[in-house]
């Protein structure tokens, strides 16, 4: 809907595809066309390429945009979506697997000259791997060579662990990537996950877009973001910029893409940690502070065009912090939640974004990826940023699901988060034992019921001008002066 929404103002005709699973979804509603590719399975609709492209034919379209997820990083799908004469909206599928296969990108890093961590992406049989891990030294990752995204890590504190890490990272790294190769690196229990935007058109004009804190994040997957960063100082700045041109660089990088750095607070130094080749869900920040609509730039340069400003005319404007709605049970592990969504309510305001695909009665399944929205706001500075978040947030319902609403208000209000003091670990070390307040208000217990005894209000077609909330738009039979 994101993509969409800026596709259509610039006069493109948009065409969706949808799953079983996702029939009449929002995606399916806004866009000029859908189409179906096939099962709620994501193997035999959203991954399946044959069918994608079969749908791209058969609606006359040019140009395919891969999203955030399922194929967005598939070298081999952008090759076939290049190979059936239609534009690719990303990076050439050759930058794409390079920085793909983790390994050799960072065999390339270091060639490069970009600061990596210790590590080691050599033979991964087991005794090459425990070999390995002696020279790092504890405490380390193994980390899927193949794939990103948190997917397959294990930590490793002590040696007596790595026999059971590198198993389930094996198997993790497999199902996911259909690719069991690990590679070993270094843990920074204490480091921030910054990352820098990056653009390059096709005339080898690169631009950094300055960097997003990254470091909050459940299971090593992230859930609040932020821009600029409130542990990069304008040197560091300058440095960590100059690094992900550099990286883009070295495999001839077009269009949107984001290097991801772990920093080390005591020492200040930076390490690179990989490359994603695409657009990442976080990017509304950085188009909130800049300016820049990245999607129109995407869909510009995959025309052809090139970069019409320079790094000079980069400027950054005020804070920008986005947090993910997440269908998602904090108080027990995050667990996934599927079910009906009853109600969607979402924030308005100056300054307030929501990037949302659900809607009132939608079924959220367990095929795919629990995100609902991203809330998105931006204020002057960061603390006035942290406090539209928080009314924002207040004013956010998703009602039928469990969500993690009430467990990033508490992120917000931490202390370490207002101090910009969060790393990479702070969400499992300072809020594991995190529980949502016990007792509902009566006033959320009393709508709790007018709903449940007026299903009207949720079900009915609203009427142009008519209040769903006045009791004058109950559809109980009430009639003035019945009974007397």
């Amino acid at each position: 809907m994101r993509i969409i929404r800026t596709a259509r103002a610039l006069g493109l005709h948009t065409v969706a595809v949808y799953s079983e699973a996702d029939a009449g979804a929002p995606h399916t509603l806004v866009a000029d066309e859908a189409l179906p590719i096939g099962p709620a399975e994501a193997s035999q609709s959203y991954l399946n390429s044959e069918r994608i492209l079969a749908a791209a034919k058969s609606s006359g379209a040019k140009a395919v945009h891969p999203g955030y997820g399922f194929l967005a990083e598939n070298a081999d799908f952008a090759e076939a979506v290049l190979d059936a004469g239609l534009v690719w909206v990303g990076p050439l599928p050759e930058a794409m697997r390079a920085m793909g296969d983790k390994a050799g990108a960072r065999a390339l890093m270091l060639e490069a000259g970009v600061p990596v961590l210790p590590g080691y992406q050599g033979k991964d049989d087991a005794a090459s791997l425990k070999k390995a891990a002696k020279e790092i030294g504890y405490p380390l990752l193994v980390k899927a060579a193949a794939g990103g995204g948190g997917v397959g890590m294990q930590v490793v504190e002590a040696d007596g662990g790595l026999d059971e890490a590198i198993a389930a990272a094996r198997r993790a790294a497999q199902s996911a990537f259909g690719d069991g190769r690990l590679l070993l690196e270094t843990y920074l229990p204490r480091a921030h996950h910054v990352e820098i935007q990056v653009l390059g058109d096709t005339q080898g004009n690169l631009v950094h877009l300055f960097e997003r804190e990254c470091s909050t994040q459940r299971r090593h997957q992230k859930i609040i973001e932020e821009a600029l960063s409130p542990n990069v100082d304008e040197d560091l700045r300058a440095r960590m910029g100059a690094a992900a041109l550099k990286v883009a660089a070295a495999v001839d990088y077009t269009n949107a893409g984001t290097v991801e750095f772990l920093l080390e607070p005591a020492s200040g130094e930076f390490y690179f940690l990989e490359m994603n080749t695409r657009l990442q869900v976080e990017h509304p920040v950085t188009e909130f502070i800049t300016g820049l609509d990245l999607v129109q730039w995407q869909l510009r340069i995959a025309a052809g065009e090139a970069l019409d400003f320079t790094q000079e005319d980069v400027q950054a404007r005020g804070h920008a912090i986005e947090c993910r709605v997440y269908a998602e049970d904090p108080a027990s592990g995050f667990l996934p939640q599927a079910g009906r969504l009853q109600r969607v309510v979402e924030p308005e305001g100056l300054g307030v974004r929501v990037d949302s695909g659900v809607a009132d009665g939608q079924l959220i399944s367990a095929h795919y990826d629990p995100l609902l929205a991203k809330l998105i706001v931006h204020a002057d500075d960061r603390a006035g940023a942290i406090a539209k978040m928080q009314h924002a947030l207040r004013e956010a319902a998703f009602l039928g699901l469990t969500t993690n609403i009430e467990f990033m208000g508490a992120v917000l209000a931490h202390e370490a988060f207002e101090q910009g003091r969060v790393d990479t670990n702070f969400v499992a070390r300072e809020l594991a034992d995190w529980q949502p307040p016990g007792d509902l208000p009566d006033v959320v217990l009393l709508a709790a019921a007018l709903l449940e005894s007026q299903p009207s209000l949720l079900d009915a077609e609203d009427e142009p001008g008519l209040d769903r909330y006045s009791p004058w738009a109950r559809a109980d039979g009430f009639r003035m002066g019945a009974g007397q």
